[in-house]
């Protein structure tokens, strides 16, 4: 197993990543302002700051996660934005019943997301990166 660690590592990066990224370009141009709106209608203060923040987060720390730069803090960051999305925005106890299934899918899968990059986190992201080149 231990051939196979760092090609593991990148590679669960890039499925991570591209979790994120994808989802923060969608947040720009026209899809601000629905951001806004979702957020808004969570009842969440400020939510043209926290689009800008999700937005930076998800871009920022995911290209980072996807290079390796940084991994263990890029991880970090995006653990703790997945636990608050899941917290937020997929309340599963608070939905109408008809709701309540996609709802806690969506908590669970992010809970789960959350997990992968608390692991990345702890361990770091395999000498394939940026972090493993300056180490080398």
């Amino acid at each position: 197993m231990n051939a196979l660690q760092n090609p593991l590592a990148l590679l669960g990066r890039l499925l991570l990543a591209y979790v994120f990224i994808p989802a923060g370009i969608g947040k720009l141009g026209a899809g601000f302002a629905g951001t806004v709106g979702y957020i808004a209608s969570k009842g969440l203060p400020m939510p043209e700051v926290l689009a800008v923040a999700a937005i930076v987060v998800e871009i920022g720390a995911g290209i980072a996660l996807l290079i390796g730069w940084q991994t263990r803090w890029a991880a970090l960051a995006l653990a703790l934005f997945t636990l608050m999305a899941a917290l937020f925005f997929h309340n599963f106890w608070g939905v109408p019943a008809d709701q309540v299934m996609t709802q806690k899918l969506m908590f669970t899968k992010n809970l789960g997301i959350a997990g992968g990059l608390l692991a990345i986190a702890a361990l770091g992201g395999g000498a394939l990166g940026l972090d493993g080149r300056r180490r080398g």
